[in-house]
């Protein structure tokens, strides 16, 4: 796995450790993670994609309306994987391209929505989201 040998971690593991964190520092907030950063066989792989409407949906979403979002979703990355160049431009990747787009998406639909670093990054941007005032539904139904 080049992810492994290039950073020393996997997002599987990754995003696996930051679901525990937050079912453990935050027991009361609702979350899905999804398979796609976790490798499985053909024939699962196949039936999680008929499961999401189109590619590019983030790993993590946190249910939580905060600060005037709705609730916040994350794509993984390992730790040591960037997307970014150091000008700031996404990487040219078709994946990253289609995440992207994805992520803002979400965003003009009221969701905070990014690329998230490895696990130290995921916890300090759950912990810095979970910190903003709780946001009250417009109505219920």
């Amino acid at each position: 796995m080049a992810i492994v040998e290039e950073t020393g971690k996997d997002e599987e593991g990754e995003q696996i450790a930051l679901c525990e964190y937050i079912r453990e520092k935050y027991p009361n907030v609702v979350f899905n993670s999804d398979f796609s950063g976790i490798r499985v066989g053909q024939g699962l792989a196949n039936k999680v994609k008929k499961l999401h409407s189109e590619n590019g949906i983030p790993d993590l979403s946190i249910d939580e309306p905060r600060g005037g979002w709705f609730g916040l979703k994350i794509e993984m990355k390992a730790t040591g994987v960037t997307v970014f160049r150091k000008n700031g431009m996404l990487k040219d990747n078709e994946h990253l391209r289609t995440q992207w787009k994805m992520l803002m998406r979400l965003e003009l639909k009221g969701y905070l929505a990014g690329f998230c670093e490895g696990l130290d990054k995921g916890k300090a941007i759950i912990d810095w989201y979970m910190s903003l005032p709780s946001t009250s539904p417009i109505q219920k139904f």
